[in-house]
């Protein structure tokens, strides 16, 4: 997580240090980048580069490209990943599929003034001598993505329970404040963690890392449900609906992928990277995970305004030879285990 504190304070040297211990297992250096907008490049050749030297594979997680003036990186930075796999590297990477991503309201900020934890933080926002700095770097963030209604803010304490789900831009208006002060606002208010989503990836590259031969599908998301304790706060809709948007908007409505392929993304192509034996494909003796759509009809249902939501289409789900879930209900029978590659 090289964009968070404190793995991204980690040099190259550090992370080929702790990547080389996997040498020999067949397991990859995983890594969200060091940056996804304006250093991106960079950011891919130090990820390879980790590989290279480590002598392990590479996975790098959620490939993008933020920000409209870096929307041609996305096509460059294929090229560097097809490079190094044509010299003999085994690099991959994943995508969700949307174009927006999910993180903290404190990453509009440089990691380098985010050190020492929170507390550290929200004092240097307050300290003349260093607020000015973060006031620019976030407008400059903001500006990046378009403005400030691509940050929309997911998670919040119940007492600014007001803004979940809301664009900054717009809640500024409506509560008469600007936006970088109601961004302080919020900070202050929630201890420095708020959730946002953060809106600003293109469409055409999103689909053309979805549809590339060396990249899988992701979700990046967590567990949710639309009751109980799991059903609170805005979050990203990725948690409910990244596999059957897959499916449904990039197979069948755009036509970005073929049915075959988009399989193999979700299924054995992410269990042979992970060496996990017996996953992945329908055989005997393998384990059986196995689920039952429509090709039809499978789409995502949940949206950025509306995000609890579970996905159509999807009628059977059997979890290690457990069914999980019987025309599109789950039974209350959980098939579930930890799993772990092979020979760790």
């Amino acid at each position: 997580g090289l964009e968070y504190t404190p793995s991204g304070f980690a040099d190259a040297a550090e992370l080929v240090e702790l990547a080389a211990v996997l040498r020999g297992s067949g397991l990859p250096y995983a890594s969200h980048m060091r940056n996804e907008d304006d250093r991106l490049l960079g950011a891919v050749e130090e990820a390879l580069h980790v590989g290279r030297v480590a002598g392990v594979p590479v996975q790098i997680s959620h490939l993008k490209a933020q920000g409209q003036r870096n929307y041609w990186k996305a096509e460059a930075a294929l090229s560097l990943i097809e490079r190094a796999r044509g010299e003999g590297l085994d690099v991959h990477f994943d995508r969700y599929p949307y174009t927006a991503y999910a993180t903290g309201l404190s990453n509009l900020f440089p990691s380098e003034l985010r050190a020492g934890g929170n507390a550290a933080f929200l004092a240097r926002l307050r300290n003349p001598d260093t607020a000015s700095r973060l006031e620019r770097a976030c407008r400059d963030k903001v500006a990046l993505l378009g403005d400030w209604n691509s940050v929309q803010i997911s998670s919040t304490n119940d007492e600014t329970s007001w803004a979940r789900g809301r664009r900054l831009g717009d809640l500024a208006r409506a509560r008469d404040v600007e936006p970088y002060a109601l961004t302080l606002e919020l900070l202050e208010a929630n201890g420095g963690s708020v959730g946002m989503i953060g809106h600003g990836m293109g469409e055409e590259n999103t689909a053309r890392i979805l549809s590339h031969p060396l990249g899988m599908l992701c979700s990046d998301g967590g567990a949710y449900a639309p009751y109980g304790p799991l059903s609170t706060g805005s979050p990203h809709p990725r948690g409910y609906g990244s596999f059957p948007r897959l499916l449904g908007h990039y197979v069948r409505d755009t036509g970005a992928l073929t049915l075959a392929s988009a399989v193999h993304k979700i299924t054995q192509m992410p269990a042979r990277k992970l060496r996990l034996e017996g996953r992945g494909r329908i055989s005997v003796g393998a384990f059986a995970d196995l689920v039952a759509f429509d090709p039809g009809t499978v789409a995502d249902r949940a949206t950025f305004d509306d995000p609890h939501q579970y996905p159509s289409g999807i009628t059977h789900v059997v979890v290690n030879g457990v069914h999980t879930i019987r025309d599109g209900e789950q039974t209350g029978d959980l098939g579930g285990r930890a799993v772990r590659a092979a020979g760790i």
